[in-house]
């Protein structure tokens, strides 16, 4: 069966999706970050013209402070 060209281009969000969350969640894991809900969010990766959202999910309040103390230590521009 031979894919069409929306199935095709829904595949490559889906892709594109993927590959930035696991760059995110190999960035968090490099500060010593982890959030396990990390995900592409399902709702918005169905259908026949997926629009996928990357899940953050929740996470615990020491995590937030972690992550709140890296952005402010951040390099700055």
């Amino acid at each position: 069966m031979a894919m069409t060209d929306g199935r095709r281009m829904a595949l490559e969000r889906l892709r594109e999706a993927e590959g930035a969350a696991n760059e995110l969640r190999e960035e968090l894991r490099l500060v010593g970050l982890v959030l396990p809900s990390l995900r592409i969010d399902p709702v918005s990766a169905a259908g026949t013209e997926p629009s996928p959202l990357i899940d953050l999910g929740r996470c615990t309040v020491e995590t937030a402070r972690q992550l709140a103390v890296v952005l402010r230590h951040r390099k700055r521009p």
